[in-house]
């Protein structure tokens, strides 16, 4: 008579479910950073595929944020930028804030959007929502590229450009919003498989947030000591402030803000890796 069990020893792998919330298997997510690639080319070729311009939105959204900044904030609220051109400020800002909010965004329904291919395979998660942020991390170059562009303009026709060595520590600025982004977003959609109303409020929270940041109006301008205190104590304020001081010498720049960022930026990745492995196993049920 045949044997079918099922002994471990007769499979090639064997999947067992994690007992801990405070994992986080980088091997497993290694081994499948094919599947990364595939979902970013299919993201990346997703996004205007269906457009006429296509590519040039990676251009022309950057572009067209920067010119409705400066009519409404410089030309009608008449607002200072504090001897930085208006367009390297709204255009630098609205770049940062631009990758910080869609790595949240998009992070924050992958597990609703996704359920339906995650009770029908299994591979790990994590992947999809990095991903994401990897995907946006392509974007943020090729508009980065563009404001270098604009940057080097003013760079060669303005006197009051300077450069400093801020500029060094630009690839941990973007770490730190990757880090922001990804775990604000991995927080939003783990919390969103059982409250369900705060997929409602996430758009208009992002939103509301970005006032609360130095991307309309320098931190140097604002004299009310509250209202200040909360714009610190955003964590993409130091961020964005350090970017414009490496770039232009202009601005407020803290190494003491920066650190209390890069702080929060981790303790939310770390607080949204243990919210997402406390709901991985049974979000399929809840969703």
């Amino acid at each position: 008579m045949t044997d079918h069990s099922t002994d471990s020893k007769h499979w090639q792998e064997v999947i067992v479910p994690s007992h801990s919330i405070f994992t986080l298997n980088i091997s497993e997510l290694w081994k499948y950073r094919d599947l990364m690639v595939i979902w970013m080319r299919r993201d990346i070729l997703s996004i205007y595929s269906q457009t006429v311009l296509g590519p040039l939105w990676f251009f022309l959204q950057p572009i067209l944020t920067t010119l409705t900044y400066l009519i409404i904030f410089s030309r009608i609220a008449k607002l200072s930028t504090i001897d930085m051109p208006p367009v390297l400020f709204y255009m630098s800002g609205s770049i940062l804030w631009g990758y910080f909010s869609e790595c949240i965004l998009k992070t924050s329904t992958f597990l609703k959007d996704n359920s339906g291919l995650f009770s029908k395979v299994y591979f790990p998660r994590l992947i999809i929502p990095i991903s994401i942020v990897f995907t946006n991390l392509v974007k943020l170059g090729i508009q980065l590229g563009l404001f270098l562009l604009v940057y080097g303009y003013y760079f060669f026709t303005s006197s009051t450009i300077h450069p400093g060595p801020i500029l060094l520590v630009l690839p941990l600025l973007i770490l730190m919003i990757a880090f922001l982004g990804l775990g604000s977003g991995l927080i939003t959609s783990s919390l969103t498989t059982r409250y369900k109303d705060l997929s409602h409020l996430i758009n208009f929270s992002v939103q509301l947030l970005s006032f609360l940041s130095p991307v309309f109006f320098p931190v140097d301008k604002m004299q009310d000591s509250v209202y200040r205190k909360i714009i610190l104590a955003n964590p993409m304020t130091g961020v964005i402030e350090a970017f414009r001081y490496g770039f232009t010498g202009k601005g407020f720049f803290s190494w003491q803000l920066l650190g209390y960022d890069a702080a929060i930026a981790v303790a939310l990745l770390f607080t949204g890796i243990l919210l997402f492995n406390s709901v991985e196993k049974n979000f399929v049920d809840t969703i």
